[in-house]
């Protein structure tokens, strides 16, 4: 498990400590204000009664009582010292958090500016090569026709969604493997990956108004209701329905030609885009977090190597079969009326 998914769970833990301290110390107040209920109701008591025994009997009432708010009191102090210091560990556990993604940051960074640096190498090569005439002339033919095959560009859109309150994806490692593959195959150049996170069900429209994508992505959690896990304002759990992820395709779906919903039980929402999407992959079943990442990063990959959307489908099912993950019958792949699944190639050779 890499360094930032052990504090990720850390931060988690901790959490769920400091809320199990403020539950305790709310049955410890409630507990407080029963007892102040008993103490008003001894003290009536006594002031009905002039017998002298039943007013002894109250008063060590009142005694107990006071004893026993006192020692809850005491119980509540000294979970607020544990939950100050559980907030001192919680936030030293998000410092740690906020220091690996700066890390994977600076090296993604720094895997950019080489490429970049590398990049303008072959191209000053290359311009040295055609100071020659002769060699200008020929290569400017191999340019012109090299350039007329040269794939398409495609953007891929990734919406990963992850609230605090639900079990905890590993949303990161599924990028990075899509990231990986896409790199190592033919024609990565002309996908353009773009990833937003932490997807509050407003910046869907935002993302697909910003970046075009030819493929949508949503990874995440689904539910048994046809609804999609997103989050709120505060990173809890906000479910967006079938019929509204349908009507907010069909808005803007000039440019998008695949709808990926790697996400449990999204068989359905799948089936019903593609009346207004040529393709749509959903799961028949909940899926677990190592088949999501294996399935998506194949298909992904075979993209990229200019397959079509049935062939990248069938090889992402096989990598789950190679892994001997028995989850390959869980994806689904549909196909719009009218369209042919085996001329469906989004990168063109």
């Amino acid at each position: 498990m890499a360094m930032i998914d052990t504090y990720k769970n850390n931060v988690h833990r901790k959490k769920q400590e400091i809320l199990k301290l403020n539950e305790d110390n709310a049955k410890e107040q409630k507990k407080i204000a029963d007892h102040l209920n008993k103490i008003i109701s001894a003290k009536q008591s006594i002031s009905r009664t002039k017998s002298e025994s039943t007013i002894n009997s109250k008063l060590r009432e009142i005694e107990r009582y006071e004893k026993s708010i006192s020692d809850f009191e005491k119980k509540i102090a000294n979970n607020h010292q544990k939950i100050a210091q559980k907030q001192k560990e919680l936030n030293n556990e998000e410092n740690k958090v906020a220091k690996e993604e700066e890390k994977d940051y600076k090296k993604q960074q720094q895997e950019e500016k080489k490429r970049i640096l590398e990049s303008a190498k072959r191209e000053r090569e290359l311009n040295s090569k055609l100071k020659n005439h002769d060699f200008l002339h020929h290569q400017t033919k191999v340019e012109i026709s090299r350039m007329k095959e040269l794939p398409k560009k495609i953007n891929v859109l990734f919406l990963a969604s992850n609230p605090t309150d639900q079990t905890q994806l590993r949303l990161d490692e599924e990028v990075r493997s899509i990231m990986e593959n896409i790199r190592k195959s033919d024609y990565r150049e002309s996908i353009e990956f773009k990833s937003v996170w932490a997807v509050r069900p407003l910046d869907i429209l935002q993302a697909l108004n910003e970046f075009s994508p030819t493929i949508v992505h949503f990874s995440g959690h689904g539910s048994a209701q046809d609804e999609i896990v997103f989050q709120d304002g505060e990173g809890n759990t906000k479910l967006v329905t079938k019929e509204a992820l349908v009507q907010t395709m069909t808005a803007t779906s000039d440019n998008i030609r695949v709808v990926f919903f790697n996400t449990c039980y999204s068989k359905n929402q799948a089936e019903e885009i593609v009346h207004y999407i040529e393709a749509a992959i959903g799961m028949n079943d909940s899926i677990g977090d190592n088949a999501a990442r294996i399935f998506a990063a194949q298909f992904y990959s075979a993209i990229g190597f200019g397959k079509s959307i049935k062939i990248a489908f069938e090889q992402a099912k096989a990598a789950l079969m190679l892994e001997n993950i028995p989850e390959e019958q869980t994806p689904e792949l549909f196909i719009q009326n009218g369209v042919s699944e085996e001329e469906l190639v989004l990168v063109s050779k």
